[in-house]
């Protein structure tokens, strides 16, 4: 197994004559590994060595507008999911329906995210997809589930959640396509040894997979799975205009099924990720976070708002049927 000394400035398994740079686009971008000949089953029963890899990187000033681009739209989803807290009574029909085109999973920003996702292997210096991709991803769920508005016609409710989902398988791709070359790289560094022939060739004692074995996280998962199962049966919802049964009673158990399974790919990325870009990633997943714990605290504020407005009706109830009981009992005295 190869040390974790590997991530620092000097390690040992790295040879002087080797260019750091393409050392790490070699392993985090090569798109295919291939099998060689090996004379030694024991030590190296698996040969591989890197036979492809995706062109060359960027120039930063790309990296830079993919960032600015989604500390917008994290901006815009913060503060959106603020207002609905603080305003969801008060807000208007149009300012309800206008600022989910703003949201990362709308018709604005998702194709966006969706182009920038389909480029990601090259958008790898400043702000490096392969590590800060699945939050992103996050970030568009989220929004997803938060984007349901009540007050527009079926036709064009219909096609903005189809598109919504649409646009998240899409996504869910193309970041798959960023993240399991990376995941396969670091693999091969971490569970191979360097055989020395070339600056990729590694022995392995097991066979090297796509996506590798360390970090299991997928962008084409059960979670995103999960959201889009919400956002159909909202269509169902929407068109059959059913209020209660079953299909709600099912959408419902989906929708917190969702958050939480948002929050387990959240911790899990934390603890099991590269690394590598440490601060960068847990700034983006604490950001996610953020959202998750305000949603949290939304929903727990409509449960008490809820149980308070049962508690009163009780209440009123059982004085009108006291009053009730009491005149009753006048009439028959008088």
């Amino acid at each position: 197994m190869m040390n974790n000394q590997f991530w620092l400035p000097e390690y040992p398994t790295f040879q002087p004559g080797w260019d750091l740079e393409n050392f790490h686009a070699t392993f985090f971008k090569c798109i295919s590994w291939q099998v060689e000949e090996t004379l030694d089953s024991i030590n190296c029963p698996y040969h591989y060595v890197c036979d492809r890899t995706y062109p060359s990187n960027y120039p930063p000033s790309v990296d830079i507008l993919v960032l600015l681009f989604t500390i917008a739209s994290y901006l815009v989803t913060l503060v959106i999911v603020i207002m609905d807290m603080m305003n969801s009574r008060k807000e208007s029909i149009f300012m309800c329906q206008s600022k989910r085109y703003f949201l990362p999973s709308g018709s604005i920003s998702l194709p966006l995210i969706i182009l920038v996702f389909s480029k990601g292997p090259q958008i790898n210096t400043i702000f490096p997809l392969s590590c800060i991709g699945p939050s992103i991803l996050q970030l568009v769920l989220i929004s997803a589930l938060n984007s349901d508005i009540e007050g527009d016609k079926d036709i064009k409710y219909v096609f903005f959640v189809a598109s919504t989902v649409s646009g998240i398988l899409h996504a869910s791709l193309y970041l798959d396509s960023v993240i399991l070359p990376y995941y396969t790289g670091f693999d091969a560094l971490m569970g191979s040894v360097f055989s020395g022939q070339c600056a990729s060739c590694v022995c392995r004692k097991e066979p090297l997979v796509v996506g590798g074995k360390l970090v299991r996280y997928r962008g084409w998962s059960m979670t995103t799975f999960f959201v889009v199962g919400v956002l159909c049966l909202r269509i169902v919802c929407k068109i059959l205009r059913v209020n209660s049964g079953k299909v709600l009673y099912i959408k419902n158990l989906m929708e917190k099924s969702s958050w939480v399974l948002i929050t387990v790919d959240c911790v899990y990325l934390i603890v099991n990720s590269p690394q590598e870009r440490v601060m960068l990633r847990v700034a983006a997943f604490g950001g996610i976070f953020l959202l998750i714990c305000l949603h949290v605290l939304k929903e727990s504020y409509i449960q008490i708002c809820t149980m308070a407005c049962a508690s009163e009706k009780l209440r009123w109830a059982a004085t009108s049927l006291q009053t009730i009981k009491g005149d009753s009992v006048h009439e028959t005295h008088t």
